[in-house]
């Protein structure tokens, strides 16, 4: 409604999560720093806590971006209120662990030969477990369980429990002591101070392409803040309030009457809604018992005589016309019904063929399990290919710009479905197959549905994954050299040795990707250097991006 006014491309201030709004304030960069430290130092077991709304998936999130699928194998489970059987088996498949095991000592087997061979290859498991708070007794003893896995020397297994405060209390319950004696790392996320709350809102507002049209005044930043405390979900709902109160007022000047008036008209709104649903309640209760009884006495009356076939034929035909594009609730019910009728390695098989055609290598046969990692990387191998599996949000997984397989969790199906990121198109996200008619769904929508983890193929031309590091000499260092020029991110004589200056160019260049510049390069950095490269020709989502 308010967009045009103040020249914005879209909502600034929207409730539904979208990766190219996230902002770390202080708390949430502490959070993420101390959940980084325990992986990294494979502490065992972290804790992150924080009240409903202060931005704990947000961090999670920004964590699993950083986790290079060359050195990690991640796994994210929302959705914990469920058995310990149960648990076990999201865990092997969230893995890509065959689930062909008859019960769930098996399943913990296959789990434990799984965190060996993962170790051995020098890759961090890391097991991030959400709504923790909701996690029954029997369950959280199955995951202390699960961290008995371990060598002689270190942990299998590095497992991230996030939770709200009541979590904190099911830790301190006299059963619970020996899982948490175990927590050697925890981070309780606050909400943002008043400082972080000015910077988060004129961040979203210069992603929403805010010309400089609108500006909250210092007195209006503070009622907001009073009313939010900082928790980034109010905040959202107060400010977008606030502008549309400011659109109602013909001004780009948001001061504190302004803000006051829309944060009372929330208020108010939400007030009237409860006393709306009691009044309704009431007499609709009343008709029902009413209509049940007439029921019981009358013979049943053909409510649809009236209206004849002409006419029945008109509504059908506009609603026709009018070809509704489902969204919501609606769009959540027809995606289960059009993806339960293909399986899981049906559904990963059509996916990824779309990705062949984009590399113009034959399609995936039906020959195996493409829903499980292995067969895809064989499959890849076969193809003169690399599969990365990717872990973490949107923004980081669209500056790599490939095509993607994206794995979903589909509310009424168990197991998963996949569908491929093909393009950016106008703001939105182009997928292919398409769902429900739709070619393209918008970044809430996608993320709504997106489990986190992704699947890329990517060629190596120059083989250089695994071959050059700090240190390394030789002709490969030299076609490192030379591709980091190419791109911009070198300028020194090309000599072959991974030498301080390699070290910098490697580094510098993983900055300016967005990505951890560790200077490895790993499967990751290299995606975005030949990407850089115009010669070889990868494809891309944004066509004649760099």
């Amino acid at each position: 409604m308010y967009l045009n006014f103040y020249g914005f491309r879209e909502k600034p201030f929207s409730l539904t999560p979208d990766p190219r709004f996230v902002f770390l304030s202080k708390t949430h960069k502490e959070a993420f720093a101390h959940l980084l430290y325990g992986v990294n130092h494979r502490v065992g077991f972290i804790a992150l806590t924080g009240e409903v709304g202060t931005g704990k998936t947000t961090v999670l999130r920004a964590l699993l971006s950083q986790l290079d699928a060359d050195h990690h194998r991640t796994a994210l489970i929302f959705n914990p209120c469920v058995s310990p059987e149960v648990l076990l088996q999201n865990i092997n498949r969230e893995f890509g662990i065959s689930a062909n095991t008859p019960n769930h000592t098996s399943f913990l087997d296959s789990l434990n030969v799984f965190l060996l061979q993962q170790n051995a290859e020098g890759r961090t498991v890391v097991l991030v477990i959400d709504e923790a708070q909701d996690l029954e007794a029997p369950v959280l003893e199955q995951i202390r369980l699960i961290s008995n896995l371990e060598t002689d020397r270190e942990k299998l297994i590095q497992i991230i429990l996030s939770g709200q405060p009541e979590f904190v209390q099911i830790l301190k319950r006299n059963e619970m002591r020996q899982l948490s004696q175990r927590i050697n790392v925890r981070y309780h996320l606050q909400a943002m101070d008043f400082q972080d709350t000015v910077h988060y809102i004129n961040h979203r507002l210069e992603v929403a392409g805010g010309r400089g049209g609108v500006l909250f005044s210092g007195r209006a930043l503070k009622r907001i803040y009073r009313y939010s405390g900082g928790l980034p979900r109010l905040v959202n709902a107060a400010c977008d309030r606030a502008l549309l109160a400011g659109y109602a007022r013909d001004t780009a000047t948001i001061d504190s009457r302004i803000a006051a008036t829309g944060i009372r008209d929330m208020k108010r709104n939400t007030a009237s809604y409860t006393r709306r649903r009691r009044l309704i309640l009431i007499p609709t209760f009343g008709l029902l018992a009413a209509l049940f009884a007439a029921g019981i006495y009358f013979k049943p009356y053909d409510f649809t005589a009236p209206f004849d076939a002409s006419h029945r034929i008109k509504a059908t035909g506009e609603l026709t016309n009018k070809d509704p594009v489902p969204t919501g609730e609606e769009l959540s019910r027809v995606m289960a019904v059009e993806l339960g009728k293909v399986t899981q390695t049906e559904s990963a098989r059509r996916a990824f063929n779309i990705l062949a055609g984009s590399w113009n290598v034959p399609p995936f046969s039906e020959d195996g399990d493409s829903s499980q990692f292995s067969g895809i990387e064989r499959a890849a191998s076969d193809r003169g290919l690399r599969l990365y599996r990717f872990s973490g949000n949107l923004g980081a997984l669209l500056r790599i710009d490939y095509p993607a397989v994206l794995e979903l969790t589909v509310p009424g199906i168990q197991e998963k479905r996949f569908v491929s990121l093909v393009g950016i198109e106008n703001e939105r996200l182009l997928i292919n197959p398409p769902i429900a008619g739709r070619k393209s769904l918008s970044f809430g929508e996608l993320e709504k549905y997106w489990s986190g983890q992704g699947f890329l193929l990517w060629k190596d031309p120059l083989n250089l994954l695994r071959t050059t590091a700090p240190g390394a000499n030789g002709s490969q260092i030299k076609q490192l050299q030379g591709l980091l020029r190419e791109a911009g991110a070198y300028g020194k004589p090309v000599t072959g040795a991974y030498d301080g200056e390699t070290l910098s160019a490697v580094k510098g260049f993983q900055s300016s990707k967005g990505i951890e510049h560790d200077g490895i390069v790993g499967g990751q950095t290299l995606m975005l250097l030949y990407g850089s490269v115009d010669h070889f020709k990868v494809p891309k989502l944004t066509v004649g991006r760099k």
